[in-house]
């Protein structure tokens, strides 16, 4: 079994009694739901931090559209010929 570290926090009230609820529902403990929580919220973080990262990298590359050509593009959606997209 992998070693653990019990982590601490207050909630407030109406978000712990969600939990708990859902819980119940899924015929799970209250521990299982935070931990599943948790670990999807850091993996959300960690692929917001790599596409981040991957963005700034095409910006020290040049790779960038300029703002006119994206908002002219955008204008155009709600016409009858909408530009194709900027590249």
């Amino acid at each position: 079994m992998a070693a653990t570290k019990v982590l601490t926090a207050h909630v407030p009230m109406e978000l712990a009694d969600k939990v708990d609820q859902m819980a119940a529902k899924m015929e799970r403990s209250r521990g299982w739901i935070v931990k599943q929580a948790l670990a999807d919220w850091v993996d959300l973080e960690e692929e917001r931090s790599r596409l981040t990262r991957e963005a700034m990298a095409d910006v020290d590359a040049g790779r960038v559209i300029d703002h006119q050509s994206v908002q002219a593009w955008a204008e155009s959606l709600s016409t009858e010929n909408p530009l194709p997209v900027p590249r």
